[in-house]
């Protein structure tokens, strides 16, 4: 409901309301209509025409004349899913998908980690990645404690890891940082690329947050350059 002492005019907070039940779901397609915000919320038309047209030129509704106003943002899974799934980026790429749990345990988090991530102690999670049984990459996962030692008890052998945390786990993935850079495969995994030292990577260190911002999972993935491709399809994100 709207606090009628807050500081926050009415119109962003009903705005935040708005933009809240679009994230969890409860709007989808067309979204109430203006008499029904003014009914339920007991404000103004102009309360509500504020709020509606900063999420139109945000990008978040967009106005259909003669229609009414709907949502404009893919749901937050299918866009995060582009993002943030290899399994459907090796399938784009025409090969068959596939994962090997390496080893999983808890562990103390690096000095950078916990900067970035603010988790001193992690469970982590190190599988390998591959395209047509050919090994293309490495991935190295650490997530809050209570979160890795849930996601443990499935078969992490094939399995798209961000499907367990949304669809087992209910955990409802709302943000997500990435940055792709180049570098080598580091000396210890040598043995499951089968290639020779110093061979040059890709390296994406991605951070993956829920709709409270609390960090979900901080990954540091390690892949061949010459097979392997991004493909990031970005809508706005929640903040």
């Amino acid at each position: 409901m709207l606090d009628y002492n807050n500081s926050i005019a009415l119109h962003i907070q009903l705005k935040n309301i708005i933009e809240k039940k679009i994230e969890e779901g409860i709007f989808t397609g067309q979204i109430p209509s203006e008499r029904q915000f003014m009914e339920e919320y007991h404000v103004s038309r102009s309360t509500v025409r504020e709020a509606i047209n900063l999420l139109v030129r945000e990008g978040v509704l967009e106005k259909k004349h003669g229609k009414g106003t709907f949502v404009s943002l893919k749901p937050i899974q299918d866009w995060l899913g582009n993002l943030s799934s290899t399994t459907d980026t090796i399938m784009q790429m025409g090969k068959k998908p596939g994962a090997q749990l390496v080893t999983h345990y808890l562990t103390e988090t690096t000095p950078y980690i916990q900067e970035k991530t603010g988790l001193k102690d992690a469970y982590f999670i190190k599988r390998i990645r591959f395209a047509d049984d050919m090994p293309i990459g490495v991935e190295r996962h650490y997530y809050p404690i209570e979160i890795g030692v849930k996601l443990i008890k499935y078969d992490l052998n094939d399995a798209t890891l961000y499907d367990l945390l949304e669809n087992h786990l209910g955990i409802r993935l709302a943000e997500a940082e990435q940055t792709i850079s180049g570098g080598i495969f580091l000396d210890e995994d040598r043995e499951f690329m089968k290639m020779p030292n110093g061979t040059n990577a890709l390296i994406a260190e991605r951070i993956i947050r829920d709709r409270n911002r609390e960090i979900i999972e901080f990954e540091k993935a390690f892949y061949r350059n010459d097979l392997y491709t991004f493909k990031i399809n970005l809508s706005r994100k929640f903040g």
